[in-house]
């Protein structure tokens, strides 16, 4: 039952096909459901008045759609929340940090012992990185990129000379 369990919960849900005397499960993702399917149900889950409960929704789902695998209540809950939250039913893109391999940290931070006083943007614009992801690689390695300032300079008489 544990890893009956764990495969629940990684790959979203589980279907049990039954041949004869064998049963098995059959690993299914999420990912048949498109964007026209997920509003198909935001519609037999209706609204006002004629809103359906979450297993009307599944009874009616595979009544109309038999070839597809059946969904769980927790799937129907999960869309009419992201339509309730985001007033839309398309995938939302993941805000993962990029990937960046060794190679080109490797350049970035020799561009940048190179010349000290190049600003992250231009590291950015000759590495063909986000301006964002020099500036974490940076901020993780702690190092910083020096900008040069103008100041007063120092005369023949002043004594730290």
């Amino acid at each position: 039952m544990k890893t009956l369990y764990a495969l629940y919960k990684t790959w979203g849900w589980i279907q049990l096909k039954q041949f004869e005397t064998e049963c098995y499960f059959k690993l299914v993702k999420m990912s048949y459901l498109t964007e026209s399917l997920k509003i198909e149900i935001l519609m037999m889950i209706g609204y006002g008045d004629r809103a359906r409960t979450q297993c009307e929704v599944v009874r009616l789902f595979r009544e109309t759609h038999p070839d597809l695998p059946s969904l769980n209540q927790g799937t129907i809950s999960k869309i009419e929340a992201q339509y309730r939250e985001m007033g839309h039913v398309r995938k939302v893109p993941s805000k993962r940090q990029a990937v960046v391999d060794d190679d080109t940290k490797l350049n970035l931070f020799l561009a940048l012992e190179e010349n000290p006083i190049t600003p992250a943007r231009q590291l950015a614009r000759d590495s063909s990185l986000n301006h964002k992801t020099v500036l974490t690689i940076l901020k993780y390695e702690k190092k910083r990129s020096y900008k040069m300032q103008a100041v007063q300079e120092l005369l023949e008489d002043d004594p730290d000379r």
